[in-house]
């Protein structure tokens, strides 16, 4: 015999009792069983109420009990935490208040004790779960400050030992690839978190009908095995969320600005969002921009003109990072490898072009 089908038979017996009961109270027979005109009434009422029993007990006791395992399942740790606390603390305030409460005249001496437990009780898990993070910063900060004004005995100025600050990876830094090889030349010197709302997202792009989309969705995983396999920096797959947010470019600002991370990421959007809130942002584009050899006006470079540009006799070429070169007077000299003279460079939203023209 399962769970629920105990709890059927313990709802058919409790609900019988009560259709019993509320037979005997219409009918105002003390003994039902001596008089048979009563009976008539306590015994279908009885029966109804075993059926409801039966029907209804696994909607009272398992459904529900399934349906909060379910649900307490999907809420990270720190939240129950958090909301336990909060719980304890409201639970508190509302016994303080208790006694002053129970003085009040009836009924509502005896009613409002127990309605402020339960009005203070979910105040406080409810500002626990949702602030939880504003105060964990709040304390952080507060304890990091108050080092800072500890001097040493040797009375010689205070330097705070602060660590490496952690940084965010987004999805599209993951699935770009590049965030790897710069990992491995220790230039990252912070641990780089991965939230597990950003990997969920890579899972449903690996698995995207698209192939190109599931293509990028598989690399993107590629490039965490290889971040997770380095020794330095090191990579954390975080239980991290933010509750009532449910875009992940959102989720990364609340989660850098509550906990002071930084963001790494290649989408120019979430780029000027999170720097327009005064987040720390490192954009692996801007970094390949500023490695590209730098040319000044003047200097001489051979490169060969591989097509036609968009105005009359213009050539164009691309240095080896991918820089563009447009030379004047250079339509005629395509396929050839030419010494040219550079005469401007031109920085622009997509990256840096270099003009030039053929050494006479």
């Amino acid at each position: 015999m399962n769970l629920e089908r105990v709890f059927r038979v313990l709802g058919l017996i409790v609900f019988a009792i009560i259709g019993w009961e509320i037979g005997v109270i219409i009918t105002q027979t003390p003994n039902p069983l001596t008089d048979l005109s009563a009976f008539r009434w306590i015994a279908p009422l009885t029966l109804v109420g075993a059926i409801i029993g039966w029907v209804v007990a696994p909607y009272l006791t398992t459904r529900p009990a399934v349906f909060a395992i379910r649900v307490v399942r999907q809420i990270p740790i720190e939240q129950v935490v958090a909301g336990a606390i909060g719980l304890a603390l409201g639970l508190a305030v509302a016994a303080l208040l208790g006694p002053t409460l129970a003085q009040l005249p009836y009924p509502f001496g005896a009613i409002l004790p127990v309605v402020a437990s339960i009005i203070f009780g979910y105040l406080g898990a409810m500002i626990a779960v949702l602030r939880g993070p504003d105060l964990v910063h709040l304390f952080t900060r507060s304890r990091r400050a108050a080092s800072r004004q500890v001097e040493p005995v040797n009375s010689e100025p205070a330097i705070a030992a602060v660590g490496p600050q952690a940084l965010l990876l987004d999805t599209s830094v993951i699935i770009d690839g590049r965030i790897a090889d710069v990992a491995k030349t220790g230039f990252l010197s912070g641990p780089l978190i991965v939230p597990r709302f950003v990997l969920a997202e890579l899972q449903y792009i690996a698995d995207s009908a698209d192939p190109l989309r599931r293509a990028r969705g598989r690399r993107g995983l590629e490039v965490l095995d290889e971040l997770q396999s380095l020794s330095s920096p090191k990579m954390e797959i975080a239980n991290l969320d933010v509750a009532g947010v449910r875009e992940v470019d959102e989720k990364l600002v609340s989660l850098a600005r509550q906990y002071g991370y930084g963001l790494v990421t290649n989408d120019f959007n979430l780029n000027r969002v999170a720097a327009l809130q005064g987040l720390r942002v490192l954009n692996l584009n801007d970094l390949a921009n500023a490695m590209k050899a730098i040319y000044l006006p003047g200097e001489r470079m051979r490169l060969r003109i591989i097509q036609e540009g968009k105005e009359i006799d213009q050539g164009v070429g691309f240095l080896d990072d991918g820089t563009m070169v447009v030379v004047e007077n250079g339509g005629r000299l395509v396929g050839r490898d030419v010494d040219l003279t550079v005469t401007k460079v031109l920085q622009t939203s997509a990256g840096r072009m270099i003009f030039a023209v053929p050494v006479a």
